[in-house]
């Protein structure tokens, strides 16, 4: 099972080379995309012998930079990419329990959940990330077959098949919801795995207005709606010429 490990990076150089140190453990094929960083996050990835670094020019988006990812993994057919944060709040440690579930199981996306019963809570949730969390996960159960307990964790591993049907184009922090409508409308298979809940910096911010909640859920929302709509409009034109 060929597996690319991929993280996207923008400014973060506090973090980054204890995150790629622990990387390197589970798997030679690391890539990580610098999505236009402005500190010394690129001078760091590029100083690093062991990861091949996908540069941004200018600051794309977290979804355009899973995007890219997910192609690279494709165009040189991998079987899996793993995703994951570098910010440290994802532990590279757990990169073995996505691997085996992804081996042990028929499944196109092992996805990660802070809220499951068995995730380990190592700090406080600030509360409108999880309100927002929570409105959006219910949503999604309402639109999909998924009875997802954390619809925005990046960590997850893909059978990089799968992705090739998806045609996923949302380049902001919208991205993974984007992605669940498209996995239900295409039938990918899905199974969550506990993962620790940490909240390195709760203080972190959003780029692009977002962070006021009410406009952040707004923009979520949006990106739902405008999924679920074509995932109609495709059902109502193939009942339509049947």
């Amino acid at each position: 099972m060929r597996t690319l490990i991929a993280i996207p990076v923008y400014n973060e150089e506090r973090h980054l080379a204890r995150v790629l140190a622990e990387m390197v453990c589970y798997s030679p094929e690391i890539l990580a995309v610098n999505d236009g960083s402005t500190d010394r996050s690129a001078e760091i990835l590029d100083a690093d012998p062991f990861v091949e670094v996908h540069h941004h020019d200018t600051n794309e988006g977290y979804g355009q930079s899973l995007i890219d990812a997910f192609a690279i993994a494709g165009h040189r057919r991998f079987d899996w990419v793993v995703t994951l944060d570098a910010d440290e709040q994802h532990d590279p440690r757990a990169i073995d329990t996505f691997l085996e579930a992804a081996r042990g199981c028929a499944c196109d996306v092992v996805s990660g959940s802070r809220y499951l019963p068995e995730s380990l809570r190592k700090t406080p949730v600030p509360e409108e990330r999880r309100s927002v969390n929570v409105l959006v996960t219910e949503i999604l159960a309402r639109v999909t077959p998924y009875r997802l307990t954390d619809a925005f964790c990046g960590f997850k591993a893909y059978r990089v098949a799968a992705l090739a049907r998806l045609h996923l184009a949302e380049k902001g922090y919208a991205m993974p919801l984007e992605f669940w409508v498209q996995a239900a409308r295409h039938g990918l298979r899905v199974r969550e795995v506990p993962v620790k809940l940490m909240y390195v910096d709760p203080s972190r911010t959003f780029r692009g207005g977002l962070d006021d909640p009410r406009v952040r859920l707004r923009y979520y929302l949006e990106v739902i709606d405008r999924e679920v709509r074509a995932w109609e409009a495709q059902k109502a034109a193939r009942e339509g010429g049947a």
